[in-house]
């Protein structure tokens, strides 16, 4: 029937029992589907996660320029990753680390979201956030 009409036989769905047939242009089908993932590439959005790293010694304004820093990251729609190292002796002061954290948090209120609270992670503390939808 297929060849009468000048059309190709293509198995549809070939696990269901019966199997399913159809008669179709089978050039034209394959065409369709690469322009439909084309379509979705094009609407997908990457998202990248971009890192600022600070040490509990960081000044005041130093911390501020920092902050501005993520204000950007997020505004382009990248989630951020704020990174405390803390060398050699600094580790027994991870309260001040948290406080500066804590900082950083309240004044990102209101912008993102925060994925992954300040967690110590070995040697580093990490904070995830992402921007608000």
């Amino acid at each position: 029937m297929a060849a009468k009409v000048g059309l190709d036989l293509v198995e549809v769905a070939p696990n269901s029992a019966p199997p399913v047939c159809r008669v179709m242009d089978y050039g034209k089908y394959r065409y369709q589907q690469s322009k439909k993932l084309q379509d979705a590439r094009k609407s997908q959005t990457t998202i990248q996660v971009k890192e600022i790293r600070i040490r509990p010694k960081t000044e005041e304004h130093d911390l501020e320029v920092k902050i501005k820093h993520i204000k950007k990251f997020l505004s382009q729609g990248d989630k951020v990753k704020i990174t405390m190292m803390f060398r050699g002796r600094e580790i027994a002061y991870t309260d001040i680390g948290r406080k500066m954290m804590e900082e950083i948090k309240t004044a990102l209120e209101g912008i993102c979201a925060i994925d992954q609270q300040p967690r110590l992670e070995g040697r580093n503390m990490i904070m995830i956030v992402a921007p608000k939808k």
